[in-house]
Formats: C-alpha cells, sequence, structure tokens
C-alpha cells in the first residue's frame, strides 16, 4: 500500500463517482450514499483497512467462500453486506465492480438505469 490514507481516497474516487453519490461521515467513519441511503462504507482498524458493500445473498456466500479477505459485514451482514479487507493485491477493479453494484441495488431505478459496470 502506498499509504495509510490511499486506500480510502480511491474508494472515495470510486464512490463518488456515481451519480447523486455524497460522502458522510458516520460512527467516525466515511459512508457513501445515494439520496441519504448507504450504498458503501469505509473503517480502518489497527492500520488496516476494510471497505463494505452491499450484494445478494448469492454473492456474498461466493466471495466469502472463496476469498479470505471477504467477510459478512456485522450487523448488516443478514441484508447481504460484505467487508472487504484491504491488502497490498487489492483489485480496485472488483472494488469498482462491487461498489457499483451496491450503488444499484441501493439507488432509485433512474438513477442506477445511469450505471453500468
Amino acid at each position: 500500500m502506498d499509504g495509510p490514507a490511499e486506500p480510502i481516497a480511491r474508494f472515495r474516487k470510486i464512490c463518488l463517482e456515481l451519480p447523486e453519490a455524497t460522502e458522510l461521515e458516520t460512527w467516525g467513519h466515511p459512508t457513501f450514499r445515494v439520496r441519504d441511503k448507504i450504498f458503501a462504507s469505509a473503517g480502518a482498524e489497527g492500520g488496516v483497512w476494510s471497505l463494505g458493500m452491499k450484494t445478494t445473498h448469492e454473492m456474498q456466500a461466493g466471495l466469502v467462500a472463496s476469498d479470505p479477505r471477504f467477510s459478512v459485514a456485522a450487523y448488516v451482514g443478514k441484508h447481504g453486506w460484505i467487508s472487504m479487507r484491504v491488502d497490498d493485491d487489492v483489485d480496485w477493479n472488483q472494488v469498482r465492480a462491487l461498489v457499483v453494484e451496491s450503488y444499484r441495488m441501493i439507488a432509485p431505478k433512474t438513477l442506477a438505469a445511469r450505471v453500468q459496470l
């Protein structure tokens, strides 16, 4: 990693490129919203970043089973949310795809239709 702020800067850029996306600090961490509904979040514990995004339950199960960086998110995991631990080998294309999918699940249909993977 390039530095402690680098992952969140990249994540922020991905999130805020989406239509009507905003950032609001909640619970001491950045959350990314569309029309006041959270579609992504980030947090750090012990200097390690994790990124939160909504997925389908099927995608959640597949990611958690196939990659140790993914886990069911605390509190909201029952709704399909995942947590992705950021390491040196982050595939930012994968992160972008997950953020876009989360956004499309949360955003109003008119906004979601404007976003392509």
